[in-house]
């Protein structure tokens, strides 16, 4: 039901779904970006379920209490208490060994206002995981969500991130003044 209902807000509004994931890939780290707008996570959930991928997010876990904590959970929603360190790295490698298909979301901003650089949670999940990182995207100039780059994380992170803010380079934000890729080339003078 909520897939029919994905793919009728998707026809309505105009919005296409472009490239999918490969078939054989049953776990992943989905990098999810541009994330400027709260929008995002609309059409980055509806494009998610239109592909057929059960994905889990990480979210605050004050997102959980109150009317719609029950929401957020039935989404896929994984509660973090930001406040301590609670090995949440092992916690979540642990999750994609236990599942023969896993697939969580990660916007690598780690927020919709603009940063100067991305969190390296994602990768060191990844890593520790040993999956691979696939590209997510959302453009609002084409009205596109889809599906790209996917790759297992080589250790470098440096050369991983260039590969990932290359892949996002031509991917337009809802709003561009929040979305960030050059930061890392401008600390390196490149």
């Amino acid at each position: 039901m909520i897939r029919l209902f994905a793919k009728f807000y998707f026809w309505v509004s105009g919005w296409k779904i472009e490239n999918k994931p490969p078939p054989d890939l049953k776990k992943c780290v989905l990098l999810a970006a541009p994330h400027t707008s709260n929008f995002d996570f609309v059409f980055g959930r509806f494009g998610a379920t239109i592909l057929g991928l059960k994905t889990r997010f990480l979210i605050k876990k004050e997102a959980f209490s109150g009317p719609m904590g029950w929401l957020v959970k039935k989404a896929g929603g994984i509660p973090v208490d930001r406040g301590k360190n609670n090995r949440l790295i092992e916690q979540l490698a642990e999750m994609f060994k236990k599942n023969d298909s896993f697939f969580l979301m990660i916007t690598p901003e780690g927020t919709r206002k603009l940063v100067k650089k991305w969190k390296k949670g994602f990768y060191a999940i990844a890593m520790a995981a040993e999956v691979p990182i696939g590209c997510v995207y959302i453009d609002y100039r084409n009205k596109k969500v889809g599906y790209g780059l996917t790759f297992y994380p080589t250790g470098d992170y440096e050369k991983d991130l260039k590969l990932i803010q290359d892949f996002y380079r031509d991917k337009y934000p809802r709003h561009p003044d929040r979305f960030n890729l050059s930061a890392m080339y401008d600390e390196e003078g490149q």
